[in-house]
């Protein structure tokens, strides 16, 4: 997710988006061998962990391996229509099988493995009466309707809005959901640690597009279609509905990216867009290949933007009027980083969202660094100073409030720590090291643990005590 205080850093630097020849190399390792993709799933299997900090969302008793959206929205009564087919797997007995989904929506048929159950939504959990012994799999299949409905985002950012699916006033649809949310369009387990495999297929009205994450299917008549082949948590799930013009440009080795602007509304973004072919080679360059067979952005009318996987969500309010264009290539740069950071690889619960943060925004001071923006050096010398007010303000990076979701504290602070890991081993190293966590762990979600872990193994160096301090310190720790 973008940060409002990397927005203000690149305003507050002069740091224009268009990439020029750059005029200091930053940082460019010399080929590495390809990491082994390991430690990861393919079949959504996950081992789900209650999350302190929301431990209202999510159920850790329940593996949902596999999401089957099938969704059509209707502007004039805006209503939403779906049925969702569940696979899921008991990690431990129970009684009941519970999900987190949304008041808003009237429940229809609903059945387990075919056999027809009563569906109750209470709360905000959807509670179906079936019993599953410890690893049975089962099917659940539930119709649902209603008028999507957000919920308040735990946050004082300055770009907080409420969070799941919004209906706009001309009744088009888009959504940011980080830290949950997904659940105001869908039933999920609506917490980091339980990845899943996707299929999505979203009907709009004629003339319309639907978006989603995931790699393009391809359309039949006014049903759009996406599938994945790598496990993606709720959060990072995205649907935007409405009147788009579709882009496509071809990144590195082939990648296919799709970009989908709102017609008529964003003709300014879309040269900046097409430059995503540029970004993403820089960080293939570092940090291996795009861990994802296609990417993209969509454009929608938020204030924030947001990694969501294979299709980032782009706020076109957050890049505001033809001043502000200069925003959108950092921008860019940030949500195409966490591909690697926080998607490929990303925290089991939110205590650690400084796992994702930490790592986006340090790339993108590289990327201004070595685009004609200000030095890291000099980077890092600012940070500093505002470190130590994040801390004061709202404590280590480490221990994040259950308030204050993703505020500066997670992104400056934690990439004021891989600051320091990356003076101590160089470039050559830390990079291998990047590339080698995001490509070894690629479908899953780790803790702060197992990075530290990670990070000794890879070196032979021992930073338990560099990471941990710069993760739990009140105070901004010395040089």
């Amino acid at each position: 997710m973008l940060s409002a205080i990397t927005a203000a850093a690149v305003l507050l630097a002069g740091c224009g988006t268009s990439v020029t020849t750059e005029a200091r190399r930053l940082g460019v390792p010399r080929p590495l061998p390809s990491v082994a993709v390991g430690g990861g799933n393919t079949d959504g299997t996950s081992t789900p962990v209650a999350d302190p900090i929301y431990p209202a969302y999510g159920n850790p008793a329940i593996d949902v391996q596999h999401y089957g959206l099938t969704l059509a929205w209707a502007p004039d009564t805006k209503t939403l229509t779906g049925t969702a087919t569940i696979k899921l797997r008991a990690v431990r007995a129970v009684q009941q099988v519970r999900l987190d989904f949304s008041s808003a929506y009237r429940i229809g048929k609903t059945s387990v493995d075919g056999v027809d159950v009563a569906g109750r939504i209470v709360s905000g959990d959807l509670t179906v009466d079936r019993p599953l012994a410890a690893g049975a799999v089962a099917t659940l299949s539930v119709e649902y309707q209603g008028t999507p409905a957000p919920v308040p985002m735990p946050s004082h950012r300055g770009d907080s809005e409420p969070l799941g699916l919004t209906v706009t006033r001309d009744g088009e649809l888009w959504t940011m959901q980080e830290p949950y949310g997904a659940s105001t369009w869908y039933p999920a387990n609506d917490q980091p640690s339980d990845k899943a495999l996707y299929d999505i297929a979203v009907t709009v009205p004629a003339g319309w597009a639907g978006v989603a994450s995931g790699t393009p299917k391809g359309r039949s008549g006014d049903t759009f279609s996406y599938t994945t082949a790598q496990p993606v948590a709720s959060y990072l799930t995205t649907l935007a509905v409405g009147r788009y013009t579709k882009t496509e440009v071809t990144g590195p080795r082939g990648l296919p990216i799709t970009l989908w602007t709102r017609t008529g509304k964003d003709d300014a973004f879309i040269p900046e867009l097409r430059r995503s072919p540029e970004y993403l080679g820089w960080l293939e360059e570092r940090f291996g290949s795009h861990p994802f067979p296609s990417t993209g952005a969509v454009i929608v009318p938020s204030e924030s933007a947001m990694e969501t996987q294979q299709m980032l969500t782009i706020g076109g309010d957050v890049l505001g009027s033809r001043p502000q264009l200069a925003n959108l290539g950092p921008v860019l740069v940030h949500e195409y980083a966490h591909q690697w950071f926080g998607n490929a690889v990303g925290p089991s619960t939110w205590k650690d969202l400084w796992l994702n943060e930490g790592w986006a925004t340090y790339v993108e001071q590289l990327h201004n660094a070595s685009h004609g923006g200000p030095a890291v050096e000099r980077w890092e010398q600012t940070a500093r100073q505002q470190d130590a007010e994040l801390r004061r303000r709202l404590g280590p990076p480490g221990s994040p409030r259950a308030d204050s979701f993703a505020e500066g504290n997670v992104y400056l602070c934690s990439a004021l720590m891989l600051r320091q890991l990356h003076k101590a081993l160089g470039d050559e190293r830390f990079f291998a090291l990047g590339r080698a966590w995001a490509g070894s762990h690629v479908g899953t979600a780790q803790d702060r643990a197992a990075f530290i872990a990670f990070v000794n193994q890879q070196t032979g160096r021992d930073f338990t005590g560099l990471i941990d301090n710069w993760l739990d310190s009140p105070t901004t720790p010395a040089r």
